[in-house]
């Protein structure tokens, strides 16, 4: 342990401490904008100097380490004038539209202005002018709000082993792009907005779909559905005051309703009709020396990453499409026949805690029914952002269930939104198809939980069933590599893009650097979902009621021609550069 002294009050803290963690420990906060827990500490944004005893100049606090007898002072004139004045500088090179800015309110850098007193025009001079790149349907960068933090490009480097962005050029003309600055849509970004979640600043953004559903509700010649994903539920509330981990389904639901969808369906139904398609499709392989490892389709960014990273392993993939794309593919073709709607006139909102559902939407083989499974994608950021617009009271409405009958699904379906979500879903039902009876115990808690990486061994019928899950697709590449080397021996595999699965993806609320820094925030929203789980009364795919009825008048069975033509797709090698 190491003893020092912090604004004069004495700690003890284990060797390799750094000040910025010392501090925090001794319930001292020292601001930072580049700072990210185990991602990104590299100094460079110097908002976190303090003073040390001895040293001559400032020391930036995330990465100066403890030692013994050390005096630190962390709120000194002098301190305070320099993050002031570094704070003032990156201003001076900063697009000041904050009345209009998605970020105005919840932009790291407004408030730390805003508590520093700074002049946002104390210096004058040149500033660059960079061109938004708007190449992709789901994402928008813009270099005129970027403050060179590299937050960003940790994330698609650490978290994701993507590594598109980082930056170019030196010296007042250093900016974040991509490499020879080509547009996005020109390298292998896989969609995950993980780059969104950690931006402190408006630099990046989700592209909006806002006005084109609300143009589409404003039709009387269009029947809208809005569908909504299982994380959404246990994080749009954070938009509107409540605490993370809060299930505030029932007033999400009277939202949708009041924006005026014509029907408001749950995801979690076509969740389950995906571990029927996902489960027989993985009995067949394994009964018929099919290809294996088979690995989950549920996540288009890591169906990207594949597709860019690992082409030789896309017949390992599920063909089966993910729930969104099911649900739109169900909603046109057997929900359409039964209203009696062409398809042509519906229009389907899908509600998602990811960016890359976005880009998913417009994939080749996403039209069954002639027209696109899914016609609008809206991130829980752009939902809570719907709602404010049109004057809904968020808090004070009283919840609302969601329509029948496509609004039943499975708690096995909600847990879709954590990592292990999917495989705990899909052995409840194999386990029971498999030795044909019914099961209480339905907990599988050696896949649940945000570690990267799960491995798990279950005997089912006889046979040892080896699984894997990850989550984040730096470690999904690890799995990979098991498998191309040989070394892997898994039957099935999980993979989710977003660390922790998709109660932490790229389009969910976004939070500090502090937050994310001190709190558990995948953990808590999954809490939210494993306690619903808990209590269900339904909590198994293949017992879903809607499941039962698609298969026995529309279907017939599961992994049927006809449910191939609807229910499943294809993929494409993509170039790596």
């Amino acid at each position: 342990m190491i003893n020092l002294t912090i604004n004069g009050k004495a700690i003890s803290v284990p060797e390799g401490t750094t000040i910025l963690e010392a501090a925090r420990k001794a319930g001292i906060n020292i601001p930072t904008l580049c700072y990210l827990k185990d991602i990104n500490s590299i100094g460079a944004c110097r908002v976190c100097v303090v003073e040390v005893k001895g040293a001559r100049n400032l020391v930036a606090s995330c990465v100066y380490p403890v030692s013994e007898g050390m005096e630190v002072i962390t709120n000194s004139k002098r301190v305070i004038e320099s993050r002031k004045t570094t704070v003032e500088l990156i201003l001076s090179d900063h697009e000041k539209k904050c009345l209009s800015c998605i970020r105005s309110q919840n932009c790291e850098l407004q408030k730390l202005s805003k508590e520093l007193g700074c002049d946002e025009e104390h210096y004058q001079g040149e500033s660059n002018n960079f061109n938004l790149d708007l190449s992709t349907p789901y994402l928008v960068r813009d270099n005129n709000k970027c403050i060179l933090c590299r937050r960003c490009v940790a994330a698609c480097r650490d978290y994701q082993s993507v590594s598109v962005i980082g930056a170019n050029s030196r010296g007042f003309d250093t900016h974040i792009g991509t490499f020879f600055n080509k547009d996005l849509d020109a390298v292998p970004c896989v969609a995950c907005g993980q780059c969104i979640n950690v931006c402190p600043t408006g630099a990046l953004r989700e592209r909006d779909e806002i006005d084109d559903v609300m143009d589409a509700i404003n039709d009387p010649k269009k029947y809208v559905v809005m569908v909504s994903a299982p994380a959404v539920r246990v994080a749009i509330g954070e938009e509107f005051g409540y605490p993370v981990g809060t299930n505030t389904q029932g007033k999400m639901v009277a939202a949708m309703k009041a924006l005026g969808a014509d029907d408001v369906f749950d995801v979690n139904m076509t969740a389950d009709l995906t571990i029927m398609e996902e489960g027989f499709e993985f009995l067949n392989r394994v009964k018929n020396g099919g290809v294996l490892p088979m690995l989950t389709s549920c996540s288009p960014a890591w169906i990207k990453f594949v597709e860019h990273f690992y082409p030789e392993l896309i017949p390992n993939l599920s063909t089966c499409k993910s729930p969104q794309q099911m649900f739109g593919a169900v909603i046109k073709t057997y929900y359409a026949e039964k209203k009696g709607i062409d398809p042509k006139d519906m229009v389907v909102v899908s509600v998602m805690p990811c960016t890359a559902k976005k880009f998913e939407k417009g994939r080749p083989n996403q039209s069954a029914a002639g027209v696109p499974d899914i016609d609008y994608v809206l991130t829980t950021r752009e939902l809570a952002r719907m709602i404010k617009r049109e004057g809904i009271m968020y808090r004070e409405l009283e919840d609302k269930d969601f329509d029948t009958p496509l609004g039943i699904g499975s708690s096995a379906g909600l847990i879709f939104g954590t990592s292990g979500g999917v495989m705990e879903a899909a052995l409840r039902t194999v386990r029971e198809v498999l030795e044909n009876k019914s099961f209480d115990k339905l907990d599988f808690k050696e896949v649940r939980g945000i570690e990267g990486i799960k491995e798990a061994t279950y005997n089912i019928a006889g046979i040892d069933v080896k699984v894997a899950v990850a989550s984040g697709l730096s470690n999904a590449r690890k799995l990979m590599d098991k498998i191309k080397s040989g070394e892997a021996d898994y039957h099935f595999i999980e993979i989710m893009s977003c660390p922790g699965g998709c109660v932490n993806g790229g389009g969910q609320p976004i939070r500090t650097a502090e937050e994310r820094n001190t709190m558990n925030i995948p953990g808590l929203r999954a809490k939210a979902i494993y306690d619903t789980d808990k209590s269900a009364k339904l909590r198994k795919s293949h017992e879903n009621p809607v499941v039962k009825e698609l298969y026995e008048n529309y279907f017939g069975e599961p992994n049927s021609h006809k449910a191939h033509e609807i229910l499943h797709t294809k993929y494409q090698k993509r170039e790596k550069v």
